[in-house]
């Protein structure tokens, strides 16, 4: 990193990248500051930081309106949101971290904003998590959509189109960067020991070529009730179906395959359960936005092959003896992501398989207050910590299923393991609850707020007058 010393600022760029720059202006003397001394506070001083940006000149007057400046915009953020009558504090905390994921420049959703920091101390599953997933980025922006955020989803929707209309002749890839890069290297640094020793630290991420056959279904979830919600010009719907043919060009051309699935595992394939049930839904949602345009030809191709997959789903899926889906076909391992068949409508939550797979999933993966994705060895062996988000899936299955003193009792404990700020990582410890895992995470405050909405009310606030 390298620092320059400017009239009025302290300029910072790196070699790699110097496009990217942050200005720092102050009004106390800039070389102390560069250098780490300590300075005396005689009167009121100012520090404002400005990324990829020169300002005018700076005093503690324009800093003022910049402050001020800078609490309207995100009380404005917050007022255009639903507010509850429970829960109201933490669900607008957890808004605002999806909405500071969100890169404005090209509308990628970050996954979280750190690398490498470890899921279980010591060991070595520590991952790159400063990148967009289409599928984390879908299941954010859905989040966003439901609470009336529109200008997050739609920079959102255009960088989608961005990336695979300057990239349609290549495979469509699970994740890319921040700027659509689609080439996210996986690297070690040796010579950094990892927060707690947990080594290694990561930069780049190699699940970037993997193929994970869920990962279309989210995004043509969030596709369709984005158009519904807010329908395009002739223009811009034609461009996004034909985005939409070739997303379900691919899942034609993968389902039937074997994957890595959402869990990104790092050599194992197989024909996984929920991998299947998201190619039915990118299916089923493609057929209803082809209604919705009159293509009735695509609809009725689309709507067979989708049907072809629930009832594979429901013959290769199901174990009998068991009493429940698992989590791959010819498999008996128990898979939280499967709690999630109701809430993308691939079954009703009262039909008897579902019930009978969740109960089974709790029975079997419910542990000291918390959940396990799944507890069969992986590439790294058993996971030995919590994945934040399955706990609260299994809050909305229980609640769906009629089991809502429970679902409401593990929800309640859930909130005292958010931090002070009541932030949550992608992880906790199943015996302390400490937090661990890249922080904060959009996989956490997206279902944080899924949840939350199911026990409480909403307030009716005039949108009349606009503040």
């Amino acid at each position: 990193c390298h620092e320059v010393v400017g009239k009025s600022y302290i300029k910072s760029y790196s070699e790699e990248n110097s496009e990217n720059k942050v200005y720092l202006y102050t009004s106390m003397d800039m070389e102390k500051v560069l250098n780490r001394e300590a300075v005396v506070l005689n009167d009121h001083q100012f520090f404002l930081l400005s990324y990829n940006q020169k300002l005018v000149t700076i005093d503690i007057h324009r800093m003022l309106l910049e402050y001020e400046r800078t609490k309207v915009y995100w009380l404005n953020f917050a007022n255009r949101s639903r507010h509850y009558l429970n829960y109201n504090d933490m669900i607008q905390r957890s808004l605002l971290v999806l909405k500071l994921l969100s890169y404005q420049d090209s509308g990628a959703m970050l996954a979280a904003v750190t690398t490498s920091l470890p899921e279980t101390i010591g060991e070595t599953r520590n991952w790159d998590y400063r990148y967009c997933w289409l599928r984390d980025a879908s299941m954010s922006i859905d989040t966003l959509l439901f609470m009336k955020q529109k200008t997050a989803a739609e920079r959102f929707i255009g960088f989608v189109k961005r990336i695979l209309k300057s990239s349609r002749d290549e495979p469509i890839q699970i994740m890319y960067g921040i700027r659509g890069e689609r080439d996210l290297i996986e690297e070690v640094l040796p010579h950094l020991s990892g927060y707690s020793n947990s080594h290694p630290v990561r930069i780049g991420n190699a699940a970037y070529f993997q193929v994970q056959n869920d990962s279309i279904g989210y995004l043509l979830d969030v596709i369709y009730k984005y158009y519904l919600y807010f329908p395009g010009t002739l223009d811009e719907v034609e461009e996004i179906w034909e985005i939409i043919k070739n997303l379900v060009r691919a899942v034609l051309a993968s389902w039937r395959k074997p994957d890595r699935s959402i869990w990104e595992y790092r050599t194992m394939e197989k024909h996984f359960v929920f991998s299947k049930v998201m190619s039915w839904v990118a299916l089923d949602r493609a057929s209803l936005i082809a209604e919705l345009l009159q293509r009735d030809y695509y609809a009725e191709q689309w709507r067979r092959e989708a049907d072809i997959i629930k009832a594979e789903v429901h013959e290769k899926g199901w174990n009998e003896e068991m009493q429940c889906f698992t989590q791959a076909y010819d498999n008996t391992d128990y898979d939280s992501s499967l709690l999630l068949m109701q809430f993308y409508d691939f079954i009703e939550p009262e039909e008897e398989r579902y019930v009978k797979t969740v109960k089974a999933i709790r029975e079997n993966l419910y542990h000291e207050g918390l959940m396990y994705r799944y507890k069969a060895a992986d590439d790294f062996g058993v996971p030995g910590s919590s994945f934040t988000i399955c706990t609260f899936w299994l809050i909305e299955a229980l609640y769906v299923i009629g089991e809502r003193d429970e679902a409401k009792d593990i929800f309640e404990k859930m909130i005292s393991y958010s931090n002070h700020l009541g932030l949550y990582s992608e992880d906790l410890d199943f015996k302390t609850k400490r937090q661990l895992g890249n922080f904060p995470q959009a996989y956490s405050h997206l279902a944080f707020i899924n949840t939350a909405v199911l026990f409480s009310e909403e307030k009716q606030l005039s949108k009349f007058i606009r503040p």
